[in-house]
């Protein structure tokens, strides 16, 4: 009896969590939420403070059934979270003054634009297969966050025909729930090709172009980019859309 007690303090005990250990479970931990993976970047009274707001907003959701107050919550505290990373702006480490900036030698309405996402899209049928592994699923490849963030990009070519229920997705950097839903989130391919229809734009590229974001900055910045700048340019190509996640 005395050891199945002892013993029970003990897991009870090991059960134990800081409010610290709490907001990093969500940061790919036993808790992961990638929706709210941002929670690691709070203080533990900033923490706090987001709770007690959410709080508040359920109270009010429940009482007038608008879920609006909940959903700004997290949207300012995200906001906040991030925000925290950049510091002072002027010295914000991605940020590169003497990048080059290529004008367009026609105007928008003449050009051939393609456009190129960092949101994970690829073809089925035509996976890139990350880490030799075909068929990985969302949850693995937020598990295996880690070494998507030592591996080189992997470019997936889109035809801008593909029918909406061919194209996947799958990032492990960020919440692909609302791109399942509609791919038009982070592959705007039906805008774009109505803007080419309407004469925004005088020619959508008959290929869109996708990566996983979460990827060596160093080797795509250095290596990959460069590459896929020549190729571009080597299609025709005079105009980039880029849609970062």
């Amino acid at each position: 009896m005395l050891r199945h007690m002892v013993d029970t303090e003990v897991s009870v005990e090991d059960a134990e969590e800081t409010i610290e250990q709490l907001r990093f479970s969500f940061w790919y931990g036993s808790r992961s939420n990638l929706n709210f993976k941002f929670l690691k970047d709070l203080t533990d009274d900033e923490f706090g403070s987001f709770l007690e707001e959410l709080l508040d907003g359920v109270a009010n959701a429940i009482d007038d059934g608008d879920p609006t107050d909940v959903i700004d919550v997290a949207y300012r505290w995200q906001v906040r979270a991030y925000t925290s990373h950049l510091g002072d702006p002027d010295n914000f480490p991605h940020r590169h003054r003497d990048t080059p900036v290529a004008a367009l030698g026609r105007p928008l309405s003449e050009a051939r634009l393609a456009l190129v996402t960092s949101s994970g899209h690829f073809v089925e049928g035509d996976d890139p297969e990350p880490f030799g592994e075909p068929d990985l699923t969302q949850a693995e490849a937020e598990e295996r966050i880690d070494e998507f963030l030592r591996s080189a990009p992997e470019l997936s070519v889109i035809p801008v025909d593909t029918p909406a229920e061919r194209i996947r997705v799958r990032h492990g950097g960020y919440p692909v729930q609302a791109v399942v839903a509609d791919h038009q989130v982070a592959l705007p391919l039906g805008h774009l090709r109505r803007l080419a229809d309407e004469g925004a734009i005088g020619e959508l590229a008959p290929n869109a172009y996708s990566f996983v974001g979460a990827s060596s900055q160093v080797r795509l910045r250095k290596e990959v980019a460069p590459r896929w700048a020549q190729q571009w340019r080597d299609e025709g190509i005079e105009a980039i859309l880029m849609v970062p996640v």
